[in-house]
């Protein structure tokens, strides 16, 4: 895929839950290396449509490509993409019965083949990476919020994924721990991946994973449970007001 192309594209996507109509029309290209934020309230479908991104959600109607390969019902493909982009939830959804390093070492082993004590090197060079190798041998219900969704950034990254979405990743915290969440974030979006980022709230003073917006009114939104609710996109490039 040539290198000018957009990583994400997604055309004319649609879909319904029932006869609620939550995304309606979405028109959106992402740039490699791009760093980007969806915002908007709870419920303007922020959500479903980054799950729509690596098929945990299926569009109805609509083209989503993500890095050459088009999002189907073909297995292989929505396997291949699954491999290539990280998710970092609102919830941390970490075993609780494993220690911190084993929950890393899960997808490597069993996705990727990679023998255990690779997967193992693997996942003590990404916990390095977002400052919490200490609490490797740790099980998740001793660590605290801020510490729990590092580890679920740091298994995101033991994949080596092109592509991270992070849903909402802070709004569970409690409001102390955000930061040392949010500078992990800053970290990886320096790295020059391709970063979303789907915020309920936010503060265009605050340092964020996006580094400086421009922002932009989406071309298209999803519709609004609410009115006057319609997702906002910032990206780390120049935009139109």
């Amino acid at each position: 895929m040539p290198a000018s192309d957009p990583i994400i594209h997604l055309g004319h996507v649609n879909k319904w839950f029932g006869s609620f109509h939550v995304l309606k029309d979405i028109d959106l290209d992402v740039a490699r290396g791009e760093r980007i934020v969806i915002a908007g309230p709870s419920g303007s479908g922020k959500s479903t449509l980054i799950r729509c991104i690596n098929r945990l959600e299926e569009h109805q109607e609509g083209t989503i490509v993500v890095d050459g390969v088009t999002l189907t019902d073909d297995v292989k493909a929505v396997e291949k993409i699954r491999r290539e982009v990280g998710m970092v939830f609102q919830q941390f959804n970490l075993f609780p019965h494993l220690t911190v390093v084993e929950n890393l070492m899960l997808a490597p082993q069993w996705v990727l083949g990679l023998s255990r004590a690779e997967a193992e090197e693997r996942a003590a060079q990404q916990l390095k990476r977002v400052h919490i190798g200490e609490q490797a041998l740790k099980y998740p219900g001793q660590l605290s919020g801020g510490q729990q969704q590092r580890v679920a950034i740091a298994r995101a990254m033991c994949m080596r994924p092109r592509i991270i979405l992070f849903d909402e990743p802070t709004s569970a915290l409690d409001p102390e721990m955000v930061k040392e969440v949010l500078d992990v974030m800053i970290e990886l979006a320096g790295g020059g991946m391709t970063c979303w980022w789907s915020p309920t709230k936010w503060n265009s003073r605050r340092p964020s994973p996006t580094g400086s917006c421009s922002w932009t009114r989406a071309r298209s939104s999803s519709r609004r449970r609410r009115e006057n609710s319609s997702p906002t996109r910032g990206t780390s490039g120049r935009g139109r007001s």
